[in-house]
């Protein structure tokens, strides 16, 4: 797997075990599909299926993880997806946050430094259901909510690591060539289903989802693979709690670019080391100006901002304008729910 290193590692305050650790580094993707994957993948750890399974329980208990298993792509599964924020005011936010987070279409929930100060994902099972589930937020809440739909995505992905030293760094997932993808189907959507909030911990955990869905488990493994070949899941694996890592400061970056040269900005910025998300989104005049969404993951807000300054000088004349929004808070981070 290809690596994007870090820069200006800082030192952790207090790390997990050693095994943890080696757990979170190494299990961020490519989780077994076979008959015994723990006993396989606690094999290249170095300890046995068991002590594995304890130890993902505990990181996830304690939230150095915020979840395990299938991470699912909602438009290569013929969903909606949108990025979607709310000027709230002070008094009310905390009010109008919780409203938010009821809805099980909203999958990530932040509270951002910026007149817009709530920041929401929301995935639906049809592209159609997104205005619709936006009306109904827009109602709950009391409060226009604007709408930032991807319009191109340059780079989607981020591996954290934190080493003996306690020094954090960040690499990329290896990128494939995708499988067109195709309908899903009943059993398709009972596997989504059974899988989206995580896998079971326990020994054989494929062959109970299989029990679950009702098909084999070799069935089962076949179209896991499947979805895997087309992007309909990205990976399989453990989701590291970014903050609890260490990575305290958490800037969406946001640029104004002139659109004859966005693509050739955005490709610039997505094969930066330290951006984990690039996406070419629409501005909404005369209240957002900006066209090009990069995310970055620094220790801190100063290493953040000489992060940005190293893209500002990249991208040049091509910003006319940019701006850092900070991540204050986690308000909802489930992953996405697409299908009851």
């Amino acid at each position: 797997m290809p690596t994007r290193s870090g820069r200006r590692p800082a030192k952790a305050v207090s790390n997990p075990s050693p095994l943890a650790l080696s757990l979170i580094n190494r299990l961020q993707g490519g989780f077994p599909l076979g008959p015994q994957p723990f006993a396989q993948a606690a094999t290249a750890l170095g300890c046995d299926q068991d002590v594995l399974i304890a130890t993902l329980a505990e990181l996830l208990n304690q939230g150095w993880l915020t979840r395990f298993g299938p991470l699912f792509n909602a438009e290569r599964m013929g969903g909606g997806l949108v990025l979607a924020a709310m000027a709230v005011p002070d008094e009310m936010f905390d009010g109008v946050a919780s409203r938010v987070n009821r809805f099980p279409e909203v999958a990530h929930n932040y509270r951002r430094d910026h007149r817009l100060n709530l920041w929401f994902v929301l995935a639906t099972d049809s592209p159609a259901a997104i205005d619709e589930t936006l009306h109904r937020i827009e109602a709950a809440a009391g409060l226009p909510v604007y709408s930032f739909p991807k319009e191109r995505e340059f780079y989607l992905g981020l591996w954290l690591e934190i080493d003996a030293d306690g020094e954090r760094h960040t690499r990329s997932f290896s990128e494939q060539p995708l499988a067109a993808p195709k309908p899903l189907d009943a059993l398709d959507r009972r596997i989504v289903a059974a899988t989206q909030a995580g896998l079971p911990l326990v020994a054989e955990p494929w062959l109970q989802v299989a029990h679950q869905v009702g098909c084999s488990r070799d069935l089962l493994s076949e179209r896991i693979q499947a979805m895997l070949a087309s992007g309909v899941i990205r990976r399989i694996g453990v989701v590291p709690n970014h903050v609890r890592l260490g990575f305290r400061g958490n800037g969406m970056t946001v640029w104004d670019i002139p659109d004859e040269r966005l693509d050739t900005v955005g490709r610039r910025i997505g094969e930066l080391d330290f951006v984990s998300h690039c996406y070419s989104r629409p501005r909404h005049p005369p209240d957002w100006p900006y066209n090009l969404f990069a995310m970055v993951h620094g220790t801190d807000r100063a290493q953040v901002a000489r992060k940005v300054a190293e893209m500002a000088h990249l991208i040049g004349p091509d910003s006319r304008a940019h701006d850092i929004l900070y991540s204050s808070a986690v308000l909802k981070k489930t992953g996405l729910r697409l299908v009851d």
